[in-house]
């Protein structure tokens, strides 16, 4: 399943931008991937961080922000558990001057 995430704050300054529109595909994340989950706090909310591990017998996700000065993850909740990573951040479509794949 493919979704689209807009993103509204600078948390993974500058790798994405407020604004960028991303496409997010499949489920399967591991350390490195930029990932769409859905906030342990406040599961209505979606946000962009980077995988920085993955538990291997829970499939739970540690993430961080690109920009730990304006970033809240995995520092302040802990881990995210499996079931609410909605996947992985493949591609920028929007704005135009930037699209492209995200590694």
């Amino acid at each position: 399943m493919i979704r689209r995430v807009i993103v509204s704050g600078n948390s993974m300054f500058p790798t994405i931008l407020p604004g960028d529109r991303l496409l997010v595909v499949g489920r399967k994340v591991r350390a490195g991937d930029l990932a769409a989950l859905r906030d342990p706090r406040e599961p209505d909310r979606v946000m962009v961080k980077r995988v920085v591990a993955v538990e291997g017998t829970t499939g739970a996700v540690a993430v961080a922000g690109d920009n730990p000065d304006a970033s809240t993850d995995s520092r302040h909740f802990g881990s995210v558990p499996r079931h609410l990573v909605v996947g992985r951040v493949r591609w920028r479509y929007w704005p135009q001057d930037r699209r492209g794949r995200l590694r």
